[in-house]
């Protein structure tokens, strides 16, 4: 039977908790999850779990911060001032901001605090410094 290997375009049916069980995220009720192993269309872990599984199985799989989103950085936390959020724009802790850079860029941010002064903002993934787990089924391998 095939194994799914670096270069596999693969089809992958997921559900991912964190470690206090709230799902983050399913592809329940959707199509499955396409993706081409070695490419980097996925977190790492989630990839590597994938590798030598065969069409039809299933398998549950804890990856760590590290080999997910990432560890929290500090360094991606930083405040602006309020004058550079339009006057008309109603923010609260928790939105989430798109903020543009010099070079064209863009990133999405979160609201994490406020006051009269400054927003705070946090460019970590939201995700960050969380385990995941994630229950998988390998639907096919092209």
């Amino acid at each position: 039977m095939q194994q799914a290997k670096r270069g596999d375009t693969v089809q992958v049916h997921y559900r991912g908790t964190l470690d206090d069980g709230t799902e983050f995220d399913s592809s329940s009720g959707r199509d499955p999850l396409a993706f081409t192993i070695g490419e980097g269309q996925v977190i790492p872990g989630f990839e590597e779990a994938i590798v030598g599984m065969a069409t039809g199985e299933t398998k549950k799989r804890r990856i760590d911060a590290k080999d997910a989103y990432g560890e929290h950085s500090d360094e991606l936390v930083f405040a602006v001032g309020r004058e550079r959020i339009p006057d008309d724009s109603e923010i609260s802790i928790g939105d989430t901001l798109r903020i543009g850079f010099a070079d064209g860029q863009t990133a999405a941010v979160q609201v994490t605090d406020l006051d009269e002064q400054t927003i705070t903002l946090d460019a970590n993934h939201p995700l960050a410094g969380e385990a995941l787990t994630f229950e998988l089924e390998l639907v096919a391998i092209q």
